[in-house]
């Protein structure tokens, strides 16, 4: 039986975990899972005590995308029958604020499909957050795609804190993903941001057929990156999409890749994100011993858990909401 605890004070005192420590995370026997977790919570309680930060997104702009990601329901490849609009109105940004604030959520993240915003979408978006700002005391991530530098200038000058370019997958296997543009595309958006003075958040998708070496490659990048904020998405297969019929997870392997990621990038902000409901199903509550935050509400053409449930949920595992204020 690998000994977890050792391993996980390792890592607090500054150690990385080797490659084979690594795959022993993710082929760690489901016997020993729970001694796994309370090892990945001993580090995440380091850092984060018993606290849950809450996301919650809202989809400005639908489908649309000249992108060909095999993921997404919003590829021009794909022919999943989702809504399909242009930019929002700022007005409904702000109202999507004001939710957000109600259900607790420390952050309210703007998410826009595309290859990267226009002037107008931007100014739409910089509008809204200004306002905001003014209103709610709320951190604002923006989720626009790829940037050019004065468009990462002027979201930092309108107020925006963080701003998310996922990776998606690893470098080895982003060809196989998209080919529409390029892994380092994403990587360069995540260091203008970072330019700026705007946190860089970037996670990845689990369950795209990749290896576990991928899985581990995609951990490390983030760490290399010195993403702030890392979540974690488990495919959600959308019948149309070019990964339609893909079910590569359990619930447990989902556990294990939340650990991995915990070990990893030990003092980072560890989301669980979407996919959660169907991949961790009843066993979602535990998936918060390695992470130390969720997104609540729905995704971007996905319904997710009802807010209010996962209140409960944290509730019930003894936790408390994270209440982000601005000096954070």
């Amino acid at each position: 039986m690998t000994n977890w605890q050792s391993i996980a004070e390792k890592v607090l005192h500054g150690a990385d975990i080797t490659d084979l420590e690594a795959f022993h995370i993710l082929e760690c026997p489901n016997k020993e899972l729970l001694s796994l977790l309370h090892s990945a919570y001993h580090i995440r309680e380091h850092y984060f005590g018993n606290r849950v930060k809450l996301n919650m997104i809202i989809n400005t702009k639908s489908g649309l995308c000249p992108e060909n990601c095999g993921y997404c329901s919003q590829s021009r490849d794909s022919t999943a029958p989702i809504k399909k609009y242009r930019m929002m109105d700022k007005e409904t940004i702000v109202q999507g604020a004001k939710n957000a604030h109600e259900l607790q959520s420390g952050t309210y993240c703007i998410v826009a499909s595309g290859r990267g915003p226009s002037e107008k979408e931007l100014n739409i978006v910089t509008a809204a957050v200004k306002e905001i700002k003014q209103q709610y005391d709320i951190r604002i991530c923006a989720c626009l795609g790829l940037l050019k530098p004065e468009q990462a200038r002027k979201l930092k000058d309108a107020g925006v804190d963080r701003y998310n370019h996922n990776i998606n997958t690893s470098e080895n296997h982003h060809s196989s993903i998209t080919t529409s543009h390029s892994y380092h595309d994403r990587v360069a958006t995540v260091t203008k941001v970072k330019n700026v003075g705007i946190s860089p958040c970037s996670g990845v998708i689990v369950g795209m057929r990749e290896t576990k070496q991928d899985v581990i490659d995609m951990a490390r990048a983030l760490k290399a990156l010195d993403a702030d904020s890392i979540p974690i998405n488990f495919l959600h297969a959308i019948d149309g999409t070019l990964l339609e019929g893909t079910n590569e997870l359990n619930p447990t392997y989902c556990l294990k890749v939340l650990c991995l990621f915990r070990f990893i990038n030990p003092s980072k902000e560890i989301r669980i994100s979407g996919g959660r409901e169907i991949n961790l199903r009843s066993l979602q509550p535990l998936g918060l011993y390695p992470a130390n935050s969720i997104f609540i509400g729905d995704y971007l053409t996905t319904r997710g858990q009802e807010g209010l449930s996962d209140h409960q949920m944290i509730e019930d595992l003894g936790f408390q909401i994270d209440y982000v204020t601005m000096d954070d």
